[in-house]
């Protein structure tokens, strides 16, 4: 059962949300910050993600080792993450807890003070981290994906940044981006689980109802690209394909899009598996999604396969778009169905689900759905509005991005493949 939402909003902008599970015995609380890399201009493209490295390692009340501990000393969890279009903080335990976890989190996002020798020691850790990720072809295929999509935007820069901007990042260029984002307008405050709502929302007040309020920040929706890029990746035996479309944010609704991609991809029944894995044994790995963000999306596909069966691969995956986009049949929908309301369920059981869930529908729409409308939206669609999604997906065209070891010639081969859009474009 969707739990209750508690809604306030401060005068100073900072927004609270309270969802009681009662059923449950922990809470997971976090703070969204609307700072990420869609936010970050091109010489502080990764400031966001060192910023949420960095406010663990020190603030005007607590050293780096205290904040571990105290949030170990309750057997809770302490984490972070960096996205496009924002950063989030999260403490999750018992659910006793959960109003103590408020100031420290609040401690994180208001008082950091980014130690210089911390930041050196935490900048080879970055560099490893970047390396890391630098090294997985589908981070790779990602990239490219973004670039495809997005060009020179903003949108499609990386969480990451780059190596020589990691290496240059100064303590000053991280109390300036603090200053400018961690502010009560940019600010969400979210608990779900086993919480008093009213200790939560005193704890909230206390700890952030007198800072700044600050900005928002104003993020246009990207002009959508529709590009072709690849990348030799050394040391992947494999080539990895994904390709895009762009769709609405979540502040338009992304649940149509959610249900195409589950028609398409979700399950070992769906045609994707079927076709690629079942039949032809072109691929062990292949999978469909629906990405969102409040005014922005991207339906993407992605295959890992043979060199050899690339193009093979590449043409099927358009073949089977075409001819969704001509009829989708009621069992295809009725098993898509079937997969989102299962996940739903599986959601409405964790805390941390319920609580990032709720976070980024209120600050994409200004409030949170009821399980009322979700149903809803989950129901509405039939086969013909599913049918006219892919088709005009196929009208738009796609955007691709190829890496790993990838055929000889693949870079030129790419352009005399089937064509971006579909044949009624």
């Amino acid at each position: 059962m969707q739990p209750t939402a508690h809604q306030t909003t401060f005068s100073n902008g900072v927004r609270l949300l309270v969802l009681p599970m009662p059923h449950v015995a922990t809470a997971h609380v976090s703070l969204f910050v609307a700072a990420g890399s869609a936010h970050e201009s091109a010489r502080l493209n990764g400031i966001s993600h060192v910023a949420e490295h960095m406010v663990f390692k020190g603030t005007q009340s607590r050293t780096r080792r205290a904040i571990n501990r105290d949030a170990e000393w309750l057997g809770a969890d302490i984490n972070a993450h960096t996205d496009k279009d924002h950063t989030a903080y999260h403490l999750f335990g018992m659910g006793e807890h959960a109003p103590a976890f408020v100031p420290m989190l609040a401690d994180l996002v208001c008082q950091p003070t980014f130690p210089t020798e911390e930041l050196e020691a935490e900048r080879q850790v970055l560099l490893a981290e970047f390396a890391e990720d630098e090294d997985d072809p589908w981070s790779a295929a990602f990239r490219l994906l973004d670039r495809a999509s997005h060009g020179t935007q903003p949108h499609a820069r990386p969480v990451i940044g780059t190596r020589g901007l990691l290496q240059r990042f100064t303590r000053l260029d991280l109390v300036r981006h603090v200053e400018q984002r961690h502010c009560g307008a940019n600010l969400l405050l979210v608990a779900a689980g086993r919480v008093d709502v009213n200790a939560v929302q005193a704890a909230a007040f206390k700890a952030l109802g007198n800072m700044a309020a600050g900005q928002a920040p104003t993020l246009p929706a990207p002009v959508a690209h529709h590009g072709r890029y690849s990348r030799r990746h050394p040391g992947s035996s494999q080539a990895h394909m994904a390709l895009g479309f762009a769709t609405p944010g979540l502040a338009q609704g992304d649940m149509p899009y959610k249900l195409a991609a589950a028609v398409l991809g979700e399950g070992m029944s769906s045609p994707l598996l079927e076709r690629l894995r079942e039949d032809k044994g072109l691929a062990y790995y292949a999978a469909c999604s629906a990405h969102a963000y409040r005014d922005w999306g991207q339906f993407v596909v992605e295959v890992a396969t043979e060199p050899k069966h690339l193009a093979t691969v590449w043409e099927d995956t358009l073949a089977l778009l075409d001819e969704l986009a001509q009829a989708v049949s009621p069992e295809d929908l009725q098993r898509a169905k079937a997969q989102l309301q299962m996940q739903r369920a599986r959601t409405l059981e964790r805390p941390g689900r319920v609580a990032e869930e709720a976070a980024l529908e209120w600050l994409a729409r200004g409030r949170i759905r009821s399980q009322e409308e979700w149903q809803a939206a989950l129901e509405g669609p039939q086969v013909a509005d599913v049918a006219g999604l892919f088709a005009a997906m196929r009208k738009q065209g796609l955007c691709g991005a190829f890496a790993g070891t990838l055929p000889k010639g693949w870079r030129h081969r790419m352009k005399d493949l089937p064509p971006q859009s579909g044949p009624e474009a």
